[in-house]
């Protein structure tokens, strides 16, 4: 590519000359991300495509100018403009020059660049970057294996980072004028709280999904996010050969989530070989598509044998794809619980005994939670004795809880709360 070319590029997708339209600001999430940016090492942001990376990094770099720092000091670099051709570390060199010599940043200036998984060999320009003392250096990407041991190894512990995932339900509440700061402001606002609540579980947490008014609108737009998805971040980075098959293997799961999975089990169903459904069901989970998880045992090999509970990042994304035949609430309402947990960075498993235990949840000091979801206030037996059983196994249990539509009491030990108020609980 020609200078001029370069730079008519980054000039459309720069605050240099014109003001980005941001969004929504999540104001939890971009003071994560400026606690992380006074470390001073490379910061990459990773998540699920859509969820909101790009718009987060906007949002920093508004602060910073809004705060002094010059214009011109930051660049962004969109490695999914489709102007951006023949990506490799050459052009990337020949970006970063042609901005050093057209816009003449002060030493201090940031740098961000989005979807790097694209370029092979991205860490070593990140690192020559950060090396420099000057640039301030942040990176985002849509694969979960962003930062695996290879990339660590060439950054050489040079970085930190954080993950972005759709809405919280707190943060869903504020893209819908709904503000909780207190548990007041919470029990005042319960009734409006809990008529958006069915539209959290129809329509997820994408920030664009969420703003957008039509039924049928966000239903394409979700489509579309999962076509990209299976295309883009699958089928074109892992040159998978059997589209259709990735793609009927990704809505069975979808179709099938909150469930136990086994892949001989699968195999068998779909007529997909099993190396060829543990290899799909890898990619699911490396792009943050789907998330799988284990048997809690302290033995590795019995976590190893026994089949995984299937997850998807979005309830939305799930509705609008998969066939389904009723509604599923109460799947769905696990699915939801999943995903928070998952944000709080804890280890997830789910337990089976005589009862089942949807989550056992570890805590850094190894004391143990174990939650059951019901969604429905007409509690099952077999929900209570899940969780009885599960402490009567495992002394290190601390708190049982059973989530559910309405009820909200303590009965054996078991906290009953419903799903609103513990999705708002910090």
């Amino acid at each position: 590519m020609q200078d001029f070319e370069i730079l008519q590029v980054l000039a459309d997708t720069n605050f240099w000359k014109h003001e980005l339209d941001a969004g929504m600001p999540r104001a939890s999430q971009l003071s994560v991300l400026e606690r992380l940016s006074k470390i001073g090492e490379i910061t990459v942001v990773k998540g699920v495509r859509r969820s909101g990376k790009s718009t987060l990094l906007l949002h920093f770099l508004k602060r910073l100018i809004s705060s002094g720092v010059r214009r011109e000091d930051t660049l962004i670099v969109n490695l999914e403009d489709p102007r951006l051709k023949n990506l490799d570390l050459g052009l990337l060199n020949k970006i970063y020059e042609v901005y050093l010599t057209e816009l003449n940043p002060r030493e201090t200036h940031y740098v961000v660049l989005d979807e790097v998984q694209l370029v092979e060999g991205w860490e070593k320009f990140a690192r020559f970057l950060h090396e420099t003392k000057k640039a301030r250096v942040f990176v985002t990407g849509s694969s979960s294996k962003l930062l695996s041991s290879e990339y660590s190894t060439a950054l050489a512990g040079r970085h930190v980072d954080m993950e972005v995932h759709p809405l919280s339900f707190r943060e869903f509440l504020e893209f819908n004028s709904v503000f909780i700061t207190s548990g007041l402001d919470a029990v005042a606002g319960r009734r409006k709280i809990k008529r958006l609540v069915p539209q959290y579980f129809a329509w997820g947490g994408f920030p664009k999904v969420v703003l957008t008014k039509g039924e049928i609108e966000k239903r394409d737009l979700l489509a579309t996010y999962f076509r990209d998805i299976v295309i883009k971040d699958i089928v074109s980075r892992y040159s998978v050969k059997e589209a259709g098959k990735l793609e009927e293997l990704a809505k069975y799961y979808l179709a099938n989530i909150s469930t136990l999975q086994s892949f001989n089990k699968i195999h068998k169903l779909l007529g997909l070989s099993l190396d060829t459904v543990e290899r799909f069901s890898h990619y699911f989970s490396n792009v943050c598509l789907l998330h799988f998880i284990k048997k809690f045992s302290y033995s590795e090999k019995e976590q190893i044998v026994n089949p995984r509970k299937v997850y998807c990042v979005d309830t939305g994304m799930r509705n609008a794809v998969a066939f389904t035949f009723s509604k599923d609430l109460g799947r769905i309402a696990e699915n939801i619980v999943f995903n928070k947990l998952r944000r709080s960075q804890r280890e997830v498993y789910y337990w089976l005994g005589k009862n089942e235990v949807d989550f056992a949840v570890k805590g850094a000091d190894g004391t143990l939670n174990a939650i059951n979801v019901t969604f429905s206030d007409d509690v099952d037996e077999r929900e209570l004795k899940g969780l009885l059983e599960f402490k009567q196994k495992f002394k290190k249990t601390r708190k049982l809880t059973l989530i559910t539509k309405e009820t909200e009491k303590k009965e054996n030990g078991v906290h009953f709360i419903p799903l609103w108020k513990w999705l708002l609980e910090e």
